[in-house]
């Protein structure tokens, strides 16, 4: 049953759960690898959601897949949660919070581009326009404002960064085709892609894992997240009687980010991070304004 103000809610709750992660990930990088910390929030997500699943009596499903779906869920696992979160956890590890959070969320827009050659839709000027402004924000905190120079704080870690968009956006492609229930489909990918991350885990940095605050950091990710966030998102959008408003919540997030970054993790947010982050945010509400205006076009030719 649709009800907007439930979505609004479900929506705002997972908001401020996004909003807490970046500076959770470079607590938890404090002491742990990428790898690491991987291998934890991985884990602790398969907890959940397979609890989750229980309780909403869904498990059964888990079991009623056809082969091939099986199969489609180690090669989604090992996108996400395996190639993502190694670029993504990557790139925090070598550059700041207020730097890897925002260039993040560029995934958005590559999503729109490569959708042009892979789902047949078409490349509009607002596009183009939405691409010039968001990368110009990019290029403003990956330089810290030296956009003359184009000398970059950490190629490696920008370079990280902007793939990770990269591999998020292919994934959302691939999901257009899956026809599992979601949760469950993301608890698959999660369960078959856990056993890689925890061998890459033991061959390159061993499961011996200190017990500090990173280790609480790290299920915290996993609980929060890879688990509970995408449920609550998943119930805004079923809930929504507008989905449009529902979605611009999202451009809250990056901002309350910076709160967290600024009060608990201490570090001083530059003026470049304001200034990239507006230009980031402009442009993804462009390209998401060329998508409102083309839905109204055709419930007008309807």
């Amino acid at each position: 049953m649709k009800d907007q103000k439930t979505a609004m809610m479900y929506g705002l709750g997972t908001v401020l759960l996004w909003s807490t992660v970046a500076t959770a990930f470079k607590l938890a990088l404090a002491d742990l690898a990428p790898v690491q910390m991987l291998l934890v929030a991985c884990s602790a997500s398969v907890v959940v959601m397979a609890i989750i699943l229980m309780l909403q009596k869904r498990w059964h499903l888990v079991f009623s897949l056809k082969r091939k779906q099986y199969i489609q869920s180690f090669g989604m696992g090992l996108i996400n949660p395996c190639l993502y979160y190694f670029f993504l956890f990557g790139a925090f590890d070598r550059l700041p919070a207020q730097e890897a959070q925002p260039l993040n969320y560029t995934w958005a827009l590559v999503l729109a581009y490569l959708s042009v050659p892979f789902l047949g839709h078409r490349l509009r000027r607002l596009d183009i326009l939405a691409g010039l402004v968001c990368y110009a924000g990019v290029v403003v905190i990956a330089t810290r404002g030296a956009v003359t120079t184009l000398s970059f704080s950490d190629p490696i870690g920008v370079a990280l960064a902007i793939g990770s968009t990269l591999v998020w956006a292919s994934y959302w492609i691939i999901a257009t085709r899956d026809t599992r229930d979601p949760v469950v489909g993301l608890f698959l990918n999660f369960l078959f892609g856990l056993p890689v991350i925890a061998v890459i885990c033991w061959w390159t940095e061993g499961l011996s894992l200190p017990v500090t605050g990173s280790l609480v950091a790290a299920l915290y990710v996993g609980i929060f997240e890879m688990g509970i966030a995408f449920v609550l998102w998943s119930y805004a959008m079923k809930k929504a009687e507008n989905t449009s408003r529902v979605s611009n919540l999202i451009f809250i997030s990056p901002f309350l980010s910076l709160v967290f970054i600024y009060f608990i993790l201490g570090e001083q947010i530059l003026p470049s991070t304001y200034i990239g982050l507006v230009l980031i945010m402009a442009g993804l509400w462009l390209q998401q304004k060329k998508v409102k205006d083309r839905e109204q076009e055709l419930a007008g030719g309807q």
